[in-house]
């Protein structure tokens, strides 16, 4: 068995440290542990690796972050002639061995004859995609497992344009990886290596706070009416502390209260068991918090700080969270409408949503003129529309962003982006004030206007090498079992991506459109083991869209799980 194999080889071989060899000793009797850490690679799939902190293959650690690192050096510097001097960049969060797998990276690349850019302490991953082009980068790395639990770590891996690879330069990377045959090929870090080590001084921070600042829609609203209105913010003991509190700050906005359990780095995140701003138990403090203060808002980021959460008060004065289909909606009606009003819309204006984001903000953008473009799941997807349109000047990118919670506003990085996010939010949020309305009554308004869009994401979670496989017959189920209608809804459009969908690259999603608008969607994740479904629905009655959609959801539930 292949899977015992290279256990066995890690055990014995005086490559791998005393630590890793204590640690594998002690699951010596538990074949099936043994078999889920080595019975393949970790999967490099969406631009990068994410998985759990343990000695294996199939696990994160130093020796396949240093793999991966030198395999990445080798696809540059082959592809690049100028890859060595260019360079590449690299950023981390706060997790457990983020500066340690930083630091690997840094020496492995180092060693393969890279100049290689790092910083002196965490940074948000929109600070690492900015870096790539003020640096003139070859491509960069974030280390980070964004919102996944703290027994997890990642490396995402982004290119020359400042967003995250694409699957066919993944593939490439990948191949380059998998030529490493042997952990002992891999150069080792020389003292006379470090003089391509290049520590990053503050001024590039400088350069970032200054792009975020400019996409503020209304500099007087702040000054005028900032100082009262209270934010209560969490950084959710990641990396968003010191870029959020700063802009908002010199933004004009000076009652901005912090969630002081979680203000601070910790990779554990302060009990949190799961750092995702989508739930709402991710946020029992600061909740608590809006509410002991009488607060206006709450605004949550995750670790790595691509990604914003949000609480408010509904009708009834109780505190909800606004899912990332409605954040994007009012974020939409309120940077484009703003900025037609004060005569700075372009005209060859854009905005870019996913193939499983909510018709709502597409719809009302289309309402303000603005060319929507769709895009697959991946803001590497995002990043390269944007690319292609600073090239050749068809199309101007003005906000952008995906249900799960990750938006970007303005060009100043090529990813998602909660330090601007976060700073729109609290504008929008200030400006319905102004006029007499809390964020969500202004929520309503857009629902009264063009009709309710409701929306649901479950995430089913099917885990090892048995759950993988049982993602995969589901797909092959919905694939080819569902043909004309849904219950008793006609399907006006069937999208298999995997199949070829023209203007979208190949990828595992599928996704009806009925004769009633609503839709669904499927998509096995690319960073966790779970296999997504997507469901949106519409009417101008929100009683009769919200059964619409608990009916579908039941509906597909049903048949997910008499799959065996």
């Amino acid at each position: 068995m292949k899977y015992l194999d290279l256990y066995n080889e890690w055990l014995t071989s005086p490559y791998f440290d005393d630590e890793t060899k204590k640690e594998l000793e002690s699951i010596k009797d538990d074949e099936k542990e043994i078999e889920d850490r080595f019975y393949k690679d970790l999967e490099f799939g969406t631009a990068g690796l994410r998985g759990i902190l343990e000695a294996g293959t199939n696990r994160m650690n130093k020796y396949i972050v240093r793999k991966t690192s030198y395999g990445l050096a080798n696809y540059f510097l082959k592809n690049h002639d100028d890859a060595a001097e260019r360079g590449i960049v690299i950023a981390h969060d706060n997790r457990h061995m983020s500066r340690e797998f930083c630091m690997e990276a840094c020496e492995t690349i180092a060693a393969a004859g890279m100049k290689v850019y790092y910083f002196d302490d965490l940074r948000t991953t929109p600070m690492l995609s900015f870096s790539v082009m003020e640096l003139n980068c070859i491509g960069g790395i974030v280390i980070t497992a964004s919102h996944n639990p703290q027994n997890y770590n990642g490396y995402k891996v982004y290119g020359e344009n400042g967003a995250q690879i694409m699957p066919d330069v993944a593939t490439d990377v990948l191949n380059e990886i998998n030529n490493v045959k042997k952990f002992t090929d891999i150069p080792l870090f020389k003292e006379s290596d470090r003089k391509k080590m290049v520590l990053l001084d503050k001024s590039i921070d400088e350069k970032f706070i200054k792009e975020v600042k400019k996409n503020i829609i209304r500099k007087e609203l702040i000054y005028d009416y900032g100082t009262d209105f209270k934010v209560i913010y969490t950084p959710l003991c990641g990396t968003g502390r010191v870029p959020v509190l700063k802009v908002l700050k010199d933004s004009g906005f000076k009652n901005v209260i912090t969630v002081p359990e979680e203000e601070m780095p910790d990779p554990d995140f302060a009990g949190i068991k799961t750092p995702n701003p989508e739930e709402s138990v991710a946020l029992t403090r600061g909740i608590e918090l809006l509410k002991s203060e009488n607060a206006d808002i709450l605004i949550a980021n995750d670790p790595d700080c691509d990604r914003v959460g949000v609480a408010v008060r509904n009708l009834n004065g109780e505190v909800i969270l606004l899912t990332g289909n409605q954040i994007g909606g009012l974020l939409t009606e309120y940077v484009l409408s703003g900025l037609k009003n004060l005569g700075r819309l372009p005209e060859n204006s854009c905005m870019i949503k996913t193939v499983v984001t909510s018709e709502f903000g597409s719809d009302i953008a289309k309402m303000l003129g603005v060319e929507v473009v769709s895009i697959l799941t991946g803001f590497k997807f995002l990043g390269d529309k944007m690319t292609q349109y600073k090239k050749d000047g068809s199309k101007t990118f003005i906000i952008g962003y995906e249900e799960s919670y990750g938006y970007l506003i303005g060009e100043q990085c090529r990813d998602k982006d909660a330090v601007t996010a976060t700073l729109l939010i609290a504008e929008m949020a200030l400006y319905y004030r102004s006029k007499g309305k809390t964020l969500y009554e202004g929520l309503i308004d857009l629902y009264d206007k063009y009709g309710y869009y409701r929306e649901k994401t479950t995430s089913i979670y099917l885990e090892g090498k048995e759950g993988g496989e049982k993602i995969d017959r589901i797909m092959s189920y919905l694939r080819n079992n569902i043909h004309d209608d849904i219950d008793n809804l006609k399907i006006i459009e069937r999208l298999d991506f995997q199949s070829g969908v023209e203007g979208f690259p190949k990828s595992n999603v599928l996704k009806y459109v009925l004769e009633d608008k609503s839709w669904i969607a499927f998509r096995p994740s690319g960073t966790e083991p779970k296999i997504k479904i997507y469901i949106g629905t519409y009417n101008l009655d929100d009683s009769i869209a919200t059964s619409k959609l608990d009916k579908l959801d039941k509906y597909f539930l049903n048949i997910v799980e008499s799959i065996k």
